[in-house]
């Protein structure tokens, strides 16, 4: 009888344990971008994996991340139902949404643009000469030359009859080139002798002063400018791309926006390899997502880039679904919920300082 029994509970035990519904797993695409999502250890981690793995543990589901290359290939992948959902750092734009469905917000970003940090002595020089042809001061410069020919002509004209001269040749074309010597050494202060006319002797200490305040001004605005590049390059904004070496990623927004705008953009498959091109000076600046920009700039490229000029085009990251998903509803409860209860504001301030949404 109790045999009887044991078999018929152990029986029952099986088929309520049978009954029970299965944990849902979920293949999940992502892609390595800083500080969204990266390997440490052996393992993933990072904002966008983290902030999955609280939404997982809400929904009760089981996740297996399938990591891809690009965001293509993720958004392809979720297209094509070879996994459930994807989360890195992706942008939600009106073209998109034709094809996929997206989460609540789940970030607020936008793009910015990365520059080398200029301190080397060759930039220095260069950026000495540009100085010489910017609207500000070339005016200047062009007047300053236009009167050093002249005060030339002027003087050459005055002592070529002098036979006790400052002057060796009397003929205009070496007697020329003697007086603009002269006119030019008195602009840098350093002429060693002096007119013997008296016309020649008045003009020349006109020169002097002119000279004295041209070097006082021009000391000034370059020095001026100077300061502005060395804080910020020549690159300050987007309306100071075109023309210049940029780099994006392959099929990103940022490439998107910067060929919206005529900028011709070199194409990386990796923001990492843009990066790379950066530190090599075979690129002027890059364009990208402004919290991925931040985190090389304050980590790996700490000290040898800097990120320039405000956000623009700001945009929103999501979590994409295919079309017509029923995962959608839920997880957006579940980020619903972990904003409200202080858990999504944890994390933000964990890996960005609380610049999240």
């Amino acid at each position: 009888m109790k045999t009887i029994i044991f078999a018929l509970s152990f029986c029952l035990c099986a088929v309520a344990a049978s009954a029970q519904p299965k944990e849902e797993k979920l293949r999940v695409a992502t892609r390595v971008v800083r500080p969204f999502v990266f390997e440490e250890s052996g393992r993933l981690t990072g904002f966008s994996v983290e902030l999955w793995q609280e939404i997982a543990r809400q929904i009760k589901v089981q996740s297996e991340f399938v990591v891809k290359p690009t965001v293509r290939d993720l958004l392809a992948s979720v297209d094509d139902h070879d996994t459930n959902v994807g989360i890195a750092a992706i942008s939600i734009t009106a073209e998109r949404e034709l094809k996929w469905d997206f989460s609540q917000p789940m970030f607020e970003a936008g793009l910015q643009i990365l520059t080398p940090i200029q301190a080397s002595r060759g930039s220095l020089v260069k950026a000495i000469a540009a100085n010489l042809f910017t609207p500000a001061v070339l005016p200047y410069v062009a007047g300053v030359a236009f009167f050093l020919i002249f005060i030339a002509h002027l003087v050459w004209w005055l002592e070529r009859r002098n036979p006790t001269g400052m002057l060796t040749h009397r003929s205009y074309y070496p007697g020329i080139f003697e007086a603009c010597w002269w006119a030019a050494s008195t602009l840098a202060t350093q002429a060693d002798q002096m007119p013997r006319t008296a016309l020649a002797r008045m003009i020349a200490v006109f020169w002097m002063f002119t000279s004295v305040v041209f070097i006082a001004y021009f000391t000034a605005a370059v020095t001026s400018n100077l300061t502005v590049q060395q804080l910020h390059g020549d690159i300050n904004g987007p309306d100071d791309l075109p023309g210049k070496r940029v780099a994006s990623v392959k099929a990103s927004t940022s490439t998107e926006y910067l060929r919206q705008h005529n900028v011709e953009v070199s194409e990386f498959a990796k923001v990492e390899d843009a990066f790379q091109a950066l530190l090599a000076g075979e690129t002027d600046a890059v364009v990208y997502d402004a919290p991925v920009l931040q985190y090389f700039a304050s980590h790996e490229g700490k000290g040898k880039v800097q990120t320039v000029g405000a956000i623009f085009r700001k945009e929103n990251y999501g979590i994409a679904f295919p079309d017509k998903s029923p995962l959608r509803k839920r997880v957006n409860e579940a980020l619903l919920k972990l904003k409200e209860n202080g858990t999504y504001d944890q994390l933000s301030t964990k890996w960005f300082g609380g610049t999240g949404s």
